[in-house]
């Protein structure tokens, strides 16, 4: 019996089998998400980016060569060594007078506790300048400082002039204030700990003092850091306020070299800019290691550093290249 025309089909004609096993879902390319609106707001960003550093390579105002002449200038590394000192100093001071504060403003004494609030209060609320030529001015009020029974016969006696020398005020004035924001972070801080940590603290016997120690400060530690860090680098910048009290630190120096060169007032600027980022870049690094220091323990993995972050977007990338040249 013949076929009826156009009944046969050409073996290129002919329907696909569907008897083919399906590829396996490990072989199959996952297609992304398509999200146009992030490309967009990614290729502004770009063009802003670009646009605002192209303006600071080729604007000629920014003299850049002038800034290269001055960076490492010893007048400039002088100021610098002198901010890094009173912010050192100052820090450290600061942060135990808030301990301090902290531990008065929690004790059971009602006395301590209206000093501590007090103390915090009147600091929080003068501005820090105003601080800092008070001290400068301190002389005028009081020509010498003694040590001896109130109302009576004083045992030492200092001449306030020549103990207050321009270092003395600057770091003095900047640990006053620093101590009064760092009582808070620390009070807050030690209030974050759980409660039941200071009931089984107790209820092994341990005395306060180890409580706090051992116990109860490496968690606060916790909070504390990353907050205290922003005040440390508020203190790195508020060092350029003691230019005020004829302190020549970073900011002062390059004030002194623009008067004295009103030519290069801009590059000199970009010089305390740069060192000024430098610093809190700087301290921020330092704030990630401690951080990740007292983390231990209270995650279950560490955030991965810098280093550990690069080595996994590397084999992550190789492992991707591997699977598009397999497909």
């Amino acid at each position: 019996m013949s076929e009826p025309p156009g009944a046969a089909l050409s073996l290129a004609e002919a329907p696909p089998s569907t008897d083919a096993p399906p590829r396996p879902l490990s072989a199959q390319r996952v297609q992304p998400l398509r999200r146009p609106g992030r490309w967009i707001v990614t290729a502004v960003v770009v063009v802003l980016v670009t646009q605002i550093l192209h303006g600071l390579v080729t604007n000629p105002f920014y003299q850049w060569d002038r800034f290269r002449y001055w960076f490492l200038r010893p007048a400039v590394l002088d100021g610098l060594l002198v901010t890094l000192e009173v912010a050192a100093l100052s820090a450290l001071s600061g942060l135990l007078g808030g301990v301090l504060l902290a531990l008065a403003r929690l004790s059971g004494s009602p006395v301590l506790r209206a000093v501590s609030w007090t103390y915090t209060w009147l600091f929080r609320s003068v501005p820090l300048i105003v601080v800092l030529i008070f001290l400068y001015n301190f002389s005028a009020l009081y020509k010498t400082l003694s040590l001896g029974v109130p109302f009576g016969p004083a045992f030492v006696s200092f001449d306030e002039s020549k103990l207050a020398t321009d270092m003395t005020i600057a770091v003095v004035g900047l640990s006053l204030n620093e101590a009064a924001y760092a009582a808070e972070v620390v009070r807050g801080g030690i209030l974050s700990v759980d409660q039941g940590q200071h009931e089984a603290a107790a209820a092994l016997g341990l005395p306060k003092g180890y409580q706090f120690r051992r116990i109860v400060f490496p968690q606060a530690l916790r909070s504390i850091v990353p907050n205290y860090v922003n005040q440390l680098i508020g203190l790195v910048k508020s060092t350029s306020l003691v230019f005020y009290v004829s302190l020549l630190d970073l900011f002062g120096s390059v004030q002194s070299l623009g008067s004295t060169y009103p030519g290069d007032v801009v590059p000199l600027l970009l010089v305390a800019t740069v060192w000024y980022l430098i610093l809190t870049s700087a301290v921020s690094v330092v704030q990630f290691y401690v951080e990740r220091h007292y983390a231990r323990g209270a995650t279950r993995t560490l955030p991965p550093t810098p280093s550990q972050r690069a080595r996994a977007a590397l084999a992550g990338l190789r492992a991707r290249l591997r699977r598009e040249a397999a497909v």
